[in-house]
């Protein structure tokens, strides 16, 4: 049997909740990791989302961040928040899911490397790694899915010469991402050979999209046990395509369950 998981920074779920439930109506995912919902609890769209047969997981804030998971299934062990790290913004949720263990997360962007946000970010980043550590040790079968703002390689961005040590591509973040996968995670995106240039997000400026200026910071990181079980992994730029779109395409992953 086949499980499908997707991860999709919708940059609003208000504004997109119609793609949005066009999409899983037509792909119909196990589970659909969401960022940037941009939405307080009491307004998020649970019935609508309900109504096409997905449960939802979900933590938020008026105008910024905020993580969900729709599932097919019901939710239990809920964390809505990185352990022993103090954060009023909503950038992670976990849920588990029969013996499967899933957490949505959005690092933060870090704005430009002289910041206060890059500071943040990379306070944040060893904070998740030690939570990372600690789920893998109590879940086999964990995935991380998200908007993790990193690029992690060159070919991961369209110009490498022009994003050299900016922002979502400094050689401290690029390592941060690294750690992570030095836990025991997988970038499922590189089991397997893809095509040159290809990204999951794109500026809604300069034409970025039509001239594929993109960048790939949406992942999905697997556990070796799912990563052994893992037989696709894809980004869906149909998304990026429709009128007023997110700025960010989904990514799907295969397993054989």
């Amino acid at each position: 049997m086949i499980m499908k998981l997707a991860t999709w920074n919708v940059n609003s779920l208000k504004v997109r909740l119609p793609q949005v439930i066009n999409w899983l109506e037509a792909n119909q995912p196990d589970m659909l990791c969401l960022q940037e919902t941009k939405l307080t609890d009491d307004n998020f769209p649970t019935s609508e989302i309900a109504a096409i047969g997905y449960q939802s997981a979900f933590i938020g804030q008026k105008t910024y961040n905020g993580v969900a998971i729709l599932s097919k299934q019901e939710a239990s062990e809920i964390i809505t928040a990185i352990p022993g790290f103090a954060d009023e913004q909503k950038r992670v949720i976990a849920a588990t899911y029969g013996d499967l263990r899933v957490i949505s997360v959005y690092v933060p962007n870090g704005d430009t490397v002289e910041s206060e946000k890059y500071g943040y970010k990379l306070r944040w980043l060893p904070a998740l790694n030690e939570w990372l550590q600690q789920e893998l040790k109590d879940y086999s079968k964990l995935a991380v899915l998200g908007d993790f703002n990193i690029a992690p390689e060159d070919r991961d961005v369209y110009d490498p010469k022009v994003w050299e040590g900016k922002v979502l591509c400094s050689p401290l973040e690029r390592a941060a991402f690294s750690n992570l996968l030095d836990l025991g995670l997988t970038d499922s995106f590189r089991l397997f050979e893809q095509s040159e240039k290809s990204y999951t997000w794109w500026d809604y400026r300069m034409m970025a999209f039509r001239l594929n200026r993109g960048l790939r910071i949406d992942h999905i990181l697997l556990s070796n046990e799912l990563a052994r079980s893992c037989v696709t992994c894809a980004i869906d730029k149909t998304m990026r395509k429709q009128e007023r779109p997110s700025d960010h395409a989904p990514v799907i992953v295969e397993l054989t369950v």
